[in-house]
Order: C-alpha cells, then sequence, then structure tokens
C-alpha cells in the first residue's frame, strides 16, 4: 500500500478483528498512518484503544484482518520476522517498566546491545545523546528509584528511541503522573512529532491532542466511531456518542 507521493504507509489495517474468548474487543478496525504523522487515540475505557496499539506491534494477536508496518505484513509465526518488526515499532506504556538494578544508561543500551547493533562505545554515546535530548543529560549512573516518575518515563523514551524506530506507540504514558511530570512528558513527545516522528498515541490529554496530533480516532465499542483534524472532532462532533464523551471531561 502507497501513499499518493509513493512512499509506502507506515501502518496499514484492513478489517482487524480481535477476540478474546468469546469477548470482541477490536470489531474491525481499518486505518492507513502516513510517515510522520502524529494519531491521537481517544475515547473510553475498554474501548479497544489498548489492544489496537498492542496487535501493531504484535504484542497481541489478531484473528481476523490484515496489518502490514512499512509494508511488512505481521507474521506471528517468524520470530525473525516479529524482531524486525519490534525494531521498527517502538512502545512506551503506563507504568515505565525500567528495569531496577541497571543504571538509567544501561536501561537504555540493554536492547541494541543485545541485538549487537553497535560497539560498546557508541551505545554509550547513543544512549547519552538520547539522554540529552529528553532533559536528563546527567542522569547517565543514575538508578530507576532515585528518579521521579516523569523522569522515569522521559528514561523510558530514551529506551524506546534507541532502536531506531520509525513509529511510536504511546499507551497513556501519562496517565500515572502527577501534573507536572505529565508536562515534561509531553513536551518531549511534542519535540518528537515535531522532528518528524510517527506517533500513534492513546491519551485523556485532550488539549496535547488538539495541538499535536494531524488526526484523532475516536473509538468506540471495538470501532474508528470518529475521525478526523482535532479541529473537526473536538470543534464539530458528528455523533452523540464522541459528544457525550467530550462532555464527560469538562
Amino acid at each position: 500500500m502507497h501513499t499518493a507521493n509513493n512512499t509506502p504507509l507506515a501502518v496499514h489495517i484492513q478489517g482487524l478483528r480481535k477476540s478474546y474468548g468469546n469477548h470482541e474487543v477490536l470489531k474491525g478496525i481499518d486505518l492507513s498512518v502516513n510517515p510522520g504523522e502524529v494519531i491521537a487515540i481517544i475515547g473510553k475505557s475498554g474501548s479497544g484503544k489498548s489492544t489496537l496499539l498492542r496487535c501493531i506491534n504484535g504484542l497481541e494477536t489478531f484473528q481476523h484482518g490484515s496489518l502490514t508496518v512499512q509494508n511488512q505484513a505481521l507474521v506471528y509465526q517468524d520470530p525473525t520476522a516479529m524482531r524486525a518488526l519490534r525494531q521498527q515499532v517502538g512502545m512506551i506504556f503506563q507504568s515505565f517498566n525500567l528495569f531496577p538494578h541497571l543504571s538509567v544508561g544501561k536501561n537504555i543500551m540493554l536492547a541494541p546491545s543485545l541485538m549487537k547493533l553497535l560497539p560498546h562505545e557508541q551505545l554509550q554515546a547513543r544512549a547519552q545523546a538520547l539522554l540529552t535530548q529528553v532533559g536528563l543529560a546527567e542522569k547517565f549512573e543514575a538508578y530507576p528509584d532515585q528518579l521521579s516518575g516523569g523522569q522515569q518515563q522521559r528514561v523510558a523514551i530514551a529506551r524506546a528511541l534507541a532502536m531506531a524506530p520509525s513509529i511510536l506507540l504511546c499507551d497513556e504514558i501519562t496517565s500515572a503522573l502527577d501534573p507536572e511530570s505529565v508536562g515534561e512528558v509531553l513536551a518531549v513527545v511534542e519535540s518528537l512529532a515535531q522532528n518528524g516522528m510517527t506517533l500513534l498515541m492513546v491519551t485523556h490529554e485532550m488539549n496535547f491532542a488538539r495541538k499535536v496530533s494531524d488526526r484523532v480516532i475516536f473509538m468506540h465499542q471495538g470501532l474508528v466511531h470518529e475521525m478526523g483534524t482535532p479541529q473537526e472532532l473536538f470543534n464539530a462532533p458528528q455523533t452523540p456518542e464522541l459528544q457525550q464523551f467530550l462532555s464527560s471531561l469538562r
């Protein structure tokens, strides 16, 4: 699948369905994401937002439909293909998931060193550069428990970037943070967006979604219920479900 200017779509999803037992969580998702596009995914808990992200990076298997990332179809049975996919697609979670027994620098260097992507000195220099990028240049030797939640989440962003992914998935990455930390973390994400990173973010931060995203997707009961620019969705919601969702946030 190609876009108008013939670059491959970053993500292309058709008819995606996902069930846990008899419970269908995703009921036929169609979504195309262009390279460099920033997409905010909003909706109530249980609408399938996180499941959709987890399908894109292969953490969840889906039963029906197709999903390609950078023109590569997901092939669960092929470990090599899945490893290649996970190098392309970084994911950051609500909980920071840093290894407590490793320093901040080693947390960032771990995945690329396991993949033997670069010699040690270059890995170290890259980790330091990423820490500088997220505003934590002086924390290389610190341990996660010495950092605030917002700092830990910024380390988690640096760690995801260490694999040089072309797409970054963010799943409610600010919902466990205090208000001050939320701003720190969103500022980093905004700078990534400005630098052309393809981003899909599940978020409750509506002001941020309005300011930074190119498109907003409202999910409701396992479907993409509305999709459009932030202007369209926030200023002129078309369906009672989205109107109700937005009014519940005020």
